[in-house]
């Protein structure tokens, strides 16, 4: 069963045990996943979808932040409830030291020296921790590897 279809699955049953917090928060990851079908024309694939869903979790982290700095607690626990929500559906996050051992290999394979060689070393990376950490967590960890 692709991810997309466990996700659609998982609405339906909190739609039948009534959790409409879980449900309404899945429905509008679906309702992005058939937004980017309708503009891009294409079958999503799980790649694809896992893009799509730490694209919201980024959206709904942006908004929390923006929410706490106006005092407004109620609607940031709204973003975070989300957030857990979507974060099920990723795979299992990298812990600092292995993220800190796969970005030294890389910048090893890629020859870097300095800081001047980030942009090519952000490139594989990039590539090759997609989905398994988060840009802003590879992009500080090669920054201090660099440094």
């Amino acid at each position: 069963m692709s991810l997309r279809e466990t996700i659609n699955q998982n609405v339906k049953e909190a739609m039948k045990a009534k959790d409409t917090k879980k449900r309404d928060a899945l429905r509008l990851l679906m309702s992005a996943f058939k937004q980017i079908e309708v503009d891009e024309r294409k079958e999503l694939t799980d790649e694809d979808v896992i893009k799509i869903i730490q694209t919201q979790i980024k959206r709904r982290n942006d908004a929390a932040t923006q929410y706490k700095n106006a005092n407004r607690e109620d609607l940031m626990q709204i973003e975070l409830d989300e957030i857990a929500y979507y974060e099920v559906y990723l795979p299992k996050q990298l812990s600092d030291e292995k993220l800190q051992a796969e970005v030294k290999a890389i910048i090893e394979k890629v020859g870097a020296s300095s800081m001047k060689d980030m942009g090519k070393v952000m490139g594989l990376a990039s590539k090759e921790l997609a989905g398994r950490a988060d840009g802003k967590r590879i992009s500080d960890t090669v920054k201090k590897t660099l440094a």
